[in-house]
């Protein structure tokens, strides 16, 4: 079935989808630089120089570059099985839930992002061979990761207006479905 996204998402979407196209294009690329490096080792006796350093920091990037879109399309394990056994609303509820331990996930790791970077900085680290400073990488993935957060909260929030309006997913919806968000005020329902 397509899918349309809810309004509070679509700001999102296509931010999202870039960066995972750029990581998954770079993780491709990385591959081939892998497969050459490797290759080159068995064959030549001459690996790519500084390509185990380098490798370290841009799959570090390069992972959490999905992250974002993954969340945003709900492309995350679910577990849905209780839900389907006690009903609609049950499984709503339960979708909240589980949008808001992962937003509480994604704090706790941009937390620790941010910490990691903190000390790579404050201890000048490098990598061992060509000696690359390592912290301007993780800030890159600490600013992906942290995107995170908000993107989780808009996930969130589209799941808490389906639990109490009954109407679409958290972040994408039908496009036979109106979206409930156009016209719906948290403070209406309290």
């Amino acid at each position: 079935m397509e899918t349309e996204p809810l309004a509070t998402s679509r700001w999102f979407d296509p931010l999202t989808r870039w960066a995972a196209f750029i990581g998954f294009f770079a993780l491709l690329v990385a591959a081939a630089v892998s497969v050459t490096d490797a290759l080159m080792r068995g064959l030549l006796s001459d690996p790519l120089y500084g390509w185990a350093d380098m490798s370290e920091l841009v799959y570090a990037i390069v992972i959490v570059a999905c992250f974002p879109a993954g969340l945003l399309q709900g492309h995350n394990i679910t577990i849905r099985f209780l839900g389907s056994a006690l009903g609609r609303r049950v499984t709503d509820w339960l979708e909240v839930f589980g949008a808001a331990l992962t937003l509480v996930f994604f704090l706790f790791v941009a937390w620790q992002f941010v910490v990691l970077t903190t000390e790579l900085r404050a201890d000048n680290d490098t990598t061992m061979t060509v000696e690359y400073l390592t912290w301007p990488w993780w800030a890159v993935s600490t600013m992906i990761v942290s995107v995170c957060v908000p993107i989780q909260a808009v996930v969130c929030y589209g799941q808490l207006v389906r639990a109490l309006t009954g109407a679409g997913p958290g972040g994408f919806v039908a496009p036979d479905v109106e979206d409930p968000l156009k016209d719906f005020d948290l403070a209406d329902t309290v």
